[in-house]
């Protein structure tokens, strides 16, 4: 590439805001012997040689069964049916490109357009894009539906029983705008929201209420109160949720919330590292010019026949600019595919089975936990798969001593709140068996 917009004053420029003399001074954290151009590098190793090397290598990793690994907090192991990467595998799926052209594109359109029909079943509520980046950016974007709707209003009041990660995103979402989201206060019970909570905080200024369902903790929020009271404020209601609970849980859509949003890594995407993952959002019908992203419409084309495109592309910023509802005109388009045929795979009946075989178990452990000296649940509400457990010692200690029995225990919450250093969020699915059970009952 021969054409560089850097000239010799920009760089000066960039290079002393952020405090630097050089562009070499950007390095130094690499010691000398490493950087360009004179690398210490070993010998060269032939493709053969450099594949038993790094086999080797991989050998070290402790790589536990799954029914041994208790660590949920926004990302779930579930079984993955064959077919969900028998179908993205594919090249139709999984070369595909943006599509803005849908004469060739129908494949994909059709594919986004189920994946939506989905979603917005799952959550209760009328329309669904076709996928955001993550849970996080979806609750920051649903968020913003929210402030775009009400107008004026742009304060964003957020449970403090949200995902601290997502709390985090969305802080920096509204960072250098007028939008303010403010972290409401813990009630009596730390581990739950209620609606007495909102007391004093909902005023003109609000656009929204931001709760999840079920919370950080595990424990199911009473969505229907909460919506009551946030919507006789004026105010919209934003729910980020899990699906798997929604196989068996009232939907967000008929406990009153005006936008859903959740993390779709559950639905056949496995953890891998913490991405790429696939975040849901659906709103009501009368929010859907608010909405962010792509969204795909059925249509019919000149001779009757079922087609497939892309609509309301005015709200994308390459049209619309600065107007635009949102900076997001992609989607996780491969990982919402790899939701679609998990969930086209599962069905509503398979669905469920999923959901009840991971509440179960969540309970059966509750109740061999509650038997042993030194821990006790701590939820005082029902929750689904996941619950808070106290241990007799930091949580840290405790699933370092679960390493060492192959186990990968729960959520040390003290690395979110230093004062719950010696509590951890356990998660349970259709993974675990009792004999998995026992294995953690007795390690503890």
């Amino acid at each position: 590439m021969t054409f560089n917009p850097h000239t010799p004053e920009d760089r000066e420029k960039m290079l002393s805001t952020v405090g630097v003399a050089s562009t070499d001074d950007l390095f130094s954290p690499i010691p000398r012997e490493f950087r360009y151009p004179n690398l210490d590098l070993p010998p060269a190793l032939t493709e053969m040689e450099a594949d038993r090397h790094l086999n080797e290598r991989a050998s070290r990793n402790f790589v536990p069964d799954g029914e041994d690994i208790y660590l949920g907090a926004g990302s779930y192991r579930h079984f993955i049916p064959s077919t969900v990467d028998h179908m993205i595998s594919r090249g139709e799926f999984y070369t595909a490109y943006t599509p803005y052209q849908p004469e060739v594109a129908q494949g994909t359109l059709q594919v986004i357009y189920e994946f939506q029909s989905m979603v917005a079943e799952l959550f209760g509520l009328d329309v669904a894009n076709a996928s955001m980046y993550d849970g996080a950016t979806a609750l920051a974007e649903g968020a913003l539906i929210a402030v775009s709707a009400t107008r004026k209003r742009e304060k964003v009041l957020v449970a403090p029983t949200v995902n601290p990660n997502y709390r985090s995103v969305l802080e920096t979402y509204v960072s250098g705008t007028s939008v303010i989201a403010e972290i409401l206060p813990a009630g009596d019970d730390p581990f739950a929201f209620d609606a007495s909570s909102l007391e004093g905080a909902l005023d003109d200024s609000v656009a929204c209420v931001v709760i999840q369902y079920p919370n950080f903790f595990g424990s199911i929020e009473d969505v229907a109160a909460i919506a009551e009271v946030v919507h006789a404020a004026g105010a919209l209601l934003v729910v980020s949720t899990t699906p798997v609970p929604l196989a068996v849980l009232k939907t967000p859509g008929e406990l009153g919330a005006d936008v859903a949003t959740a993390e779709g890594q559950p639905l056949g995407v496995p953890p891998s590292f913490g991405g790429p993952y696939v975040g849901l959002l659906a709103t009501r019908q009368k929010h859907i010019r608010q909405m962010p992203g792509r969204l795909a419409g059925i249509t019919t084309d000149e001779s009757g026949k079922r087609g497939y495109v892309l609509t309301l592309q005015t709200r994308e910023q390459h049209i619309r600019r600065e107007k635009a509802t949102s900076n997001i005109c992609t989607n996780q388009g491969l990982m919402a595919t790899a939701a679609t045929v998990y969930m086209a795979t599962l069905g509503p009946e398979g669905f469920r089975e999923v959901a009840n075989r991971s509440y179960q178990n969540a309970h059966f452990l509750a109740s061999r936990l509650e038997a042993r000296d030194g821990y006790s649940v701590v939820n005082q509400t029902p929750y689904f798969h996941e619950f808070v457990v106290r241990c007799p010692r930091p949580a840290a200690e405790v699933n370092s001593a679960l390493l060492d029995n192959g186990i990968v225990g729960g959520l040390d919450l003290g690395t979110t709140d230093p004062s719950l250093a010696d509590h951890m969020l356990l998660c349970t699915t259709e993974l675990h068996s009792r004999s998995s059970i026992d294995r953690l009952v007795e390690a503890l």
